[in-house]
């Protein structure tokens, strides 16, 4: 019989036979768990851009640059301006500078919600999973328990 030897994250190498049948990786991102969440129908109309697909937060991704804390940004002493010098020109600035400022908090406001729901989400799917390891867990033991008679009883496989 043949040996294959195989390496363990801070382990030495195991032998096994060669004719094992071992099943061929799984990309992880193909998993589906099943999660008992829906959110509410208001949050995700909050996380979503009007006239664009609705957010799903089982789809959604985000990248650690997305993730990371931003820093906290020192607002400028607002500048006096006299009456005399605001002219058609400084209000159509701040007309531009006030729409500009509220794209970016409503910008903001929805990633942060997109971010909450997703997380959400992955605090369910984080606890179906536990759960799913509890029971193979559980199983594994009973399925040693088994094989352990059963050597006892005909010798080791």
């Amino acid at each position: 019989m043949a040996l294959v030897t195989f390496w363990n994250k801070g382990e030495e190498s195991q032998l096994l036979p060669a004719n094992r049948n071992t099943p061929s990786p799984i990309d992880p991102d193909t998993i589906q768990v099943p999660v008992g969440y829906e959110p509410d129908p208001a949050d995700l109309a909050l996380s979503s851009i009007p006239g664009q697909e609705m957010f799903d937060p089982r789809k959604r991704k985000f990248s650690e640059e997305e993730l990371k804390p931003q820093p906290m940004i020192k607002k400028a002493r607002k500048v006096f301006i006299p009456d005399d010098l605001k002219d058609d020109k400084y209000w159509a600035r701040r007309r531009k500078n006030n729409m500009a400022a509220k794209r970016s908090r409503d910008a903001r406001r929805l990633k942060e919600n997109q971010i909450a729901i997703r997380a959400s989400f992955l605090e369910k799917e984080n606890s179906a999973l536990r759960q799913e390891v509890a029971d193979l867990r559980k199983e594994l033991g009973k399925c040693k328990n088994i094989l352990a008679k059963y050597e006892a009883r005909h010798g080791p496989l």
